[in-house]
């Protein structure tokens, strides 16, 4: 039951974060928001390093692990993380949220194709749910065109698209380079000394060439401009983010993941909550989009989890149950 609520919560944070996001890049660019929100997360992940024994692990860890904690972090918090940002800029976080949803898919097929993994017949499924959703999006984008009264927001959806799938790509690709580093890094005595370090050595790598990237496009000009506003919102994500993080990790060491990932899966719904209450005039909040949400959610937690326990559960039938346990 614990682990439940701890994955519910890291859910629920992360989908409001997801909202702090929208209503920050309203009033300013997602580079200004790159600036704020990578570099902060840095002493953050330090105190969590600290104590859950991540400084402890790193001496031990020879120069693959410090190599792939380095990508992964790049991949992730700075191309996966500036493509969301420009996605939920040009469509909003409700018209985003499927186009995003391709990352899982993204991450399966790389885990089979460099970590000798495979896929179910209830993978299939999920692929072709998670894939419903973006096509539901396109399908209604002259439905979501155009500005509504009271907003002066107004979807850009090929913008929004090219981002979304770069989004897609650096959040789907990250994990496979999350895992070639715990698997150098050998093991420790803390339980998850190694994945909170990795966690750090990324953020602090991100950080580096965000900060790069900051000096060569003006400086400490691109941080003064930003709109108090603008500010606050992203150090909130940035301080949501870093919770969504811990309570993800606390419960993984009391429940399995079978029971974590599909749970966290719930982070678009909360992403849906949160937005129309925070961002209702600068949203989209088609009925028909939301149902395909809600489905490609179903098909991200197909491909989380444990395809044995989920048929089990389901109890569908020996026919059905053959079918979807099969292999690839």
């Amino acid at each position: 039951m614990l682990g439940a609520l701890l994955a519910l919560a890291s859910a629920a944070l992360f989908g409001l974060q997801s909202a702090a996001v929208r209503r920050a890049v309203t009033s300013s660019s997602p580079l200004q928001g790159m600036a704020i929100t990578v570099p902060s997360g840095v002493p953050l992940f330090a105190a969590l390093a600290l104590f859950f024994g991540g400084f402890d692990a790193m001496p031990g860890w020879p120069a693959s692990t410090w190599l792939w904690a380095g990508v992964a972090g790049i991949i992730h918090f700075v191309i996966g993380r500036f493509g969301n940002y420009h996605a939920t800029q040009a469509l909003g976080g409700t018209l985003s949220t499927p186009i995003q949803q391709l990352s899982v898919i993204v991450a399966l097929v790389l885990a089979v194709l460099f970590l000798q993994e495979s896929i179910s017949g209830l993978n299939f499924v999920g692929i072709g749910l998670v894939i419903f959703g973006p096509m539901v999006m396109l399908s209604r984008r002259k439905k979501n065109a155009g500005k509504r009264a009271g907003s002066d927001f107004e979807p850009n959806f090929r913008s929004g698209l090219i981002w979304g799938l770069v989004s897609a790509f650096g959040y789907g690709s990250s994990p496979l380079f999350v895992a070639l580093a715990l698997r150098s890094a050998g093991p420790v005595e803390a339980p998850f000394g190694n994945a909170i370090g990795v966690l750090f050595v990324s953020y602090g790598c991100a950080s580096v060439m965000v900060i790069g990237v900051i000096m060569m496009a003006g400086g400490i000009k691109v941080v003064r401009s930003i709109p108090k506003s603008g500010l606050n919102w992203y150090l909130f994500s940035s301080v949501l983010v870093a919770l969504s993080q811990l309570f993800r990790y606390m419960a993984l060491v009391v429940a399995p993941v079978s029971v974590v990932v599909p749970i966290q899966r719930l982070s678009a719904i909360f992403r849906l909550l949160f937005n129309a209450m925070l961002n209702r005039k600068d949203e989209r909040l088609d009925p028909m989009v939301i149902v395909g949400i809600i489905l490609s959610i179903f098909g991200a937690a197909a491909l989380g989890v444990d395809t044995k326990t989920a048929l089990d559960w389901l109890d569908l039938g020996p026919e059905l149950t053959g079918l979807l346990s099969w292999r690839f």
